[in-house]
C-alpha cells in the first residue's frame, strides 16, 4: 500500500472535502521550521519523479483512499481536521518498509501532535 495504516486512517464522521478535496494537505515541519518532506522531492535527480511524487498527493487529496503501487512512499496520516500530514518521504529499495522511516514517521508525528496544529 502507498500509506502505512500505523500512522494513517482516522475517519471524522460527518466530515466533509473542502473544495472538491477529500483531504487538505498538511506538510509536517520540524521545531526549526523545515518542511523536510516538501523538500525531499526537490532532492530527487530526475524531474519525472519529483513531478509524479506531486501528482500522487494530489491524487490522494481528491481520491482518498486508494492503494497506489510506486518505489518512492510519502508516509502520512489524517488528522482530527481530515488534513493528510505527511511525514517522511523515502525511496523504497526492499520489499518490506525499513524500520528507521517507519520511526521517523511515528515521532514526526508525535512531534505534529504535540505541536498542536
Amino acid at each position: 500500500m502507498w500509506y502505512i495504516r500505523l500512522v494513517a486512517d482516522q475517519h471524522i464522521e460527518g466530515a466533509r472535502p473542502l473544495g472538491g478535496k477529500r483531504v487538505t494537505v498538511v506538510f509536517f515541519r520540524t521545531q526549526a521550521g523545515g518542511e523536510p518532506v516538501r523538500q525531499w522531492p526537490k532532492s530527487l535527480p530526475l524531474d519525472e519523479d519529483r513531478k509524479r511524487i506531486g501528482a500522487d498527493i494530489k491524487t490522494v487529496e481528491f481520491g482518498w483512499p486508494l492503494g497506489m503501487n510506486r518505489i518512492a512512499r510519502v508516509l502520512f496520516y489524517v488528522d482530527g481536521k481530515q488534513r493528510m500530514v505527511l511525514l517522511h518521504g523515502f525511496i523504497k529499495k526492499t520489499q518490506k518498509t525499513p524500520d528507521e522511516d517507519l520511526e521517523l514517521a511515528r515521532r514526526n508525528k508525535r512531534n505534529y501532535q504535540q505541536g498542536d496544529r
